[in-house]
């Protein structure tokens, strides 16, 4: 584990989903059958398939970070490591984390965009703010797309000043008076089931206008439609988020974004 300096840069890098290396091989001649030929044919094209469903749906994308340090990205000094290509933030017995803070992105502050990454959190709580406004101290208030070790609050979007705004499973449209229309479309603990404990799990959040929608593995989680006078963010800071309490470690990687052009006719 290595601490870095985190001195901002906006050099960001088109995201690249897989390498493949390359390697000379001698192909040993040999009799296959028929089928076996047929069978690996598939194979081979349910691959090919697979790979180019995978570039497509990352076209656009551009990477977050470099896997090497902390370029980019600012934060509390020595409150954030680089652990085997992810970005990792922990504490423990020894090193309590008395108070939250955030490792800010220094990109930009996107309005509407499709935020992909990867994150395992072993104990405690974390989230990825999105739209949201930094104070100082290393803080900031707004959406939170949130992950936990616990069953409540992964997959929920949680605010600071507003607290859940979609749980986990529900659809919620937020009337200028701030009222909420909550349809449920799925149970919670049936959700819960879809994400990986203590393990590596793939988080989408898409923000769009008033529309901002979380995805874990491929699976709809919450979706939120905020339309409140005064409070609903249309765009801001993306930061990750140290949680205090007990021990934990939460660690990030492939962190991409896709900016979301709007139609200028429109």
């Amino acid at each position: 584990t290595q601490a870095w300096d985190m001195a901002p840069s906006s050099k960001l890098k088109p995201y690249q989903p897989f390498t493949e290396n390359e390697e000379d091989t001698t192909m040993t001649r040999i009799a296959i059958p028929t089928v076996l030929l047929t069978a690996l044919s598939i194979v081979a094209t349910t691959g090919l398939l697979s790979a180019a469903e995978t570039a497509e749906s990352e076209k656009g994308f551009v990477s977050m970070f470099n896997g090497k340090d902390l370029d980019g990205w600012e934060g509390k000094p020595g409150g954030w490591t680089i652990e085997d290509g992810t970005i990792t933030g922990q504490s423990t017995k020894e090193n309590p984390c008395k108070k939250a803070h955030y490792l800010m992105w220094r990109g930009g502050k996107p309005a509407d965009f499709v935020l992909r990454f990867r994150y395992k959190l072993i104990g405690g709580n974390s989230g990825v703010q999105i739209r949201s406004r930094e104070i100082p101290n290393w803080d900031t208030r707004g959406y939170q797309a949130d992950m936990e070790a616990g069953t409540q609050w992964t997959g929920c979007l949680f605010e600071h000043a507003r607290g859940g705004m979609a749980m986990r499973g529900t659809k919620v449209v937020i009337d200028k008076d701030g009222k909420k229309n909550i349809t449920r479309f799925a149970e919670s603990a049936d959700l819960q089931k879809k994400v990986n404990a203590n393990d590596w799990n793939d988080y989408e959040v898409t923000a769009e206008g008033n529309h901002i929608v979380l995805k874990i593995n491929g699976q709809l989680m919450a979706e939120l439609y905020d339309n409140q006078l005064g409070k609903a963010a249309s765009d801001g800071v993306i930061a990750l988020q140290m949680h205090p309490g007990p021990p934990m470690k939460v660690q990030f990687k492939n962190l991409r974004i896709r900016l979301i052009k709007k139609d200028a006719a429109k």
